[in-house]
């Protein structure tokens, strides 16, 4: 990673688990980046994540995606979680790279906006621009769940970074 990209934590799942949590996200970064290296355990599904504990409907999202041979794109609002892709699925049998990038993610003045790029070698690549429109309030903690029903395998990698002021 540049320079500017501190590592802030990193999980490496030693067996499958439905959801990896950071919290305690300092304030001292201009943007946050989710980096995944991830599989399912089995069935494949879709990763999704909470901020802050917010269970509301505060999440929505945009999609754009393609596969080679077909593309598509979609939009949801007011989901209890916001979506980090819902094409790129993940699967036992490919690793899914995922990227994320969390934007002004400590101002307490303005909703969060993401966007994720996901993709693997069998399914879609895939963009998504999301917002969480709880009262404003930083990102303090982050979850990354799935769609079941099956974990994330051993072996998936996250780690959060930080993004310094240039």
């Amino acid at each position: 990673m540049p320079a500017t990209y501190e590592p802030i934590s990193t999980t490496t799942l030693a067996s499958g688990t439905a959801s990896v949590t950071f919290s305690a996200i300092p304030a001292t970064y201009t943007d946050l980046v989710l980096v995944i290296d991830g599989l399912a355990a089995s069935t494949a599904f879709d990763a999704w994540i909470r901020i802050n504990g917010d269970t509301a409907t505060n999440y929505s999202n945009t999609s754009l995606y393609g596969s080679g041979a077909a593309a598509g794109s979609s939009r949801n609002s007011n989901l209890t979680a916001g979506y980090l892709e819902t094409q790129a699925t993940y699967r036992s049998t490919n690793r899914t790279m995922q990227i994320v990038h969390f934007f002004n993610y400590a101002n307490t003045t303005t909703y969060k906006t993401w966007l994720s790029q996901a993709g693997s070698s069998t399914d879609y690549v895939e963009r998504i621009v999301g917002l969480w429109r709880k009262t404003p309030e930083a990102i303090t903690t982050i979850l990354i769940s799935n769609s079941g029903p099956s974990n994330f395998g051993i072996g998936s990698v996250f780690t959060l970074y930080g993004i310094k002021a240039a």
